[in-house]
């Protein structure tokens, strides 16, 4: 049977489509609830989809991410608490809107903008993945290796007080993917003589330990915010006329949002913050913004969206994490037995289409649900921490010990969750540390191949042309924004003072 109608036969199993719809419901309640995320949520979902075959359990995943994307919005427009770190560019002025009694239309907006933003970059997700995996199948290990190098350089954008501390935190992860025995020369590394550190450290308790137990730990630190309660809210669609406002703001940050996507390591909070910065500098009434614009919620809505399709491109074609809960997501491919990159889109293309109308299901089903419960899921945001806090840190628990039935995997973690938090405190985010854990692995991996390859001769590794623009992408992302900033101030300093232009 042809791959498309395969993948579609897959998820229109009613199974199939309960657990993507079980994965919508999580996402936006994930979303709106300030403090928890997709990639937390993600993460505790995880070693519960072990029992699961492949297909349904990454199409969950991906559904749930599409809806915490989405959910944030909801909480960020009626009382201006932003769930999600992608929604506080659409608080900017969708909280004035709500507060002037334009809530409706706010909600509408973004549940609008939203889906239009997810099926565009689904769009380009489906065209784009296999051609790029079509591309990715003449690489050797060499090119493979300058790959990796490139997505471990974009770690420097992609959470944290700095640059410096996201690299410093993504080199931690590689050391981390170290531990274990190497696949070369056998040799036991960083195994303190414990058995369980054979085999390396496990994605599952890390990922749970670092995004559900180091949230935990930071949430106890603040106190209980009084939020104001959430009125009586009549969601309704935008009208002809916001429509036809709005309808270059959708199509740009569509673009802006997938192509952020894309890259590696940048994410949906990225692209909804380019988003609304466009969308203000095109806009005719630059004045509104931050007052009320309906152009402030489409641009960020569409961006944020867009970029979870075009986040699935290098995860699934490249084997390289397009942000930080498509991570997540390739460790469960990883956990389920599949090795994403090109090999996977050549023997099981069903699989492609599948999370295509997985996620594509995802984005009309949390429209539908939003606009009919936003009342209601704005109220999860008055769930007691008391209640809360111990249901995850319980889920917690089982979902590390489920993994390789191991206590050593809750200790692993409670001491992951321990560090997390400390290293936030201190500016350094857990994602770069995540996407180094699993880049790491292919950096160790393909190196290795490559110098039995070549005899140990590391220069070689510059023949490929390919390999040599992958180098100057790295150097690109590790120094242009450097290089920027320096330009910047040289132009400040040859440029005339105010004084000297008015003479």
């Amino acid at each position: 049977m042809d791959p498309v109608l395969t993948g579609l036969a897959l998820i229109a199993d009613p199974f199939n489509f309960l657990l993507i719809l079980i994965g919508v419901v999580i996402g936006v309640l994930v979303g709106a609830l300030p403090g928890l995320s997709s990639p937390m949520a993600v993460a505790l979902l995880m070693p519960f989809t072990i029992g699961l075959d492949p297909i349904p359990a990454i199409a969950m995943m991906a559904a749930l991410y599409c809806a915490g994307t989405y959910g944030g919005s909801i909480t960020a427009i009626l009382i201006n608490t932003p769930g999600a770190p992608p929604a506080v560019a659409t608080a900017l002025d969708g909280y004035p809107m709500a507060a002037r009694g334009e809530a409706g239309r706010a909600l509408g907006m973004a549940a609008a903008a939203s889906v239009f933003g997810g099926i565009f970059s689904l769009l380009v997700f489906i065209v784009a993945t296999p051609l790029l995996a079509k591309i990715a199948l003449s690489f050797r290990p060499q090119e493979y290796f300058a790959l990796a190098l490139f997505g471990l350089s974009m770690l420097a954008s992609i959470s944290g007080r700095s640059s410096l501390r996201n690299l410093i935190s993504g080199g931690f992860g590689v050391l981390a993917a170290t531990v274990g025995i190497h696949l070369v020369t056998g040799a036991e590394r960083f195994t303190f003589g414990i058995p369980y550190l054979v085999e390396g450290i496990g994605f599952v308790p890390v990922l749970i330990g670092l995004f559900a137990i180091g949230e935990l730990l930071a949430q106890a630190q603040t106190l209980d915010v009084e939020r104001v309660p959430v009125r009586a809210v009549a969601v309704r669609l935008p009208s002809r006329a916001d429509f036809l406002k709005v309808r270059g703001t959708m199509v740009r940050s569509a673009i802006i949002g997938t192509f952020i996507g894309i890259l590696p390591a940048e994410g949906t909070t990225v692209a909804a913050i380019m988003g609304y910065n466009e969308a203000k500098r095109w806009s005719k009434h630059k004045d509104e913004f931050g007052k009320g614009a309906i152009e402030g919620i489409a641009g960020p809505e569409a961006a944020n969206n867009a970029g979870t399709g075009g986040a699935m491109v290098p995860t699934l074609a490249l084997g390289i994490p397009g942000s930080g809960t498509t991570a997540i997501i390739l460790a469960a491919l990883m956990m389920h037995g599949f090795r994403p990159g090109p090999h996977l889109i050549r023997e099981n293309p069903q699989f492609v289409y599948a999370i295509f109308f997985a996620m594509l299901a995802a984005n009309v089903m949390f429209a539908v649900l939003g606009l009919a419960g936003a009342k209601l899921f704005a109220r999860v945001t008055f769930v007691p921490r008391a209640f809360l806090w111990p249901a995850v840190f319980a889920f917690s628990m089982v979902g590390a010990y489920s993994f390789n039935q191991s206590l050593f995997d809750v200790w692993i973690m409670l001491i992951a969750g321990l560090v997390g938090f400390v290293a936030k405190r201190h500016g350094f985010g857990p994602a770069p540390f995540v996407m180094g854990l699993i880049l790491g692995g292919m950096v160790e991996e393909t190196w290795s191949q490559a110098m039995l390859i070549f005899d140990n001769d590391w220069t070689r590794f510059f023949e490929s042309p390919i390999c040599l623009l992958f180098y100057a992408f790295t150097l690109a992302g590790l120094f242009g924004p450097l290089l920027a900033r320096g330009a910047g101030r040289l132009v400040d300093r040859l440029r005339p003072s105010g004084d000297v232009l008015g003479e």
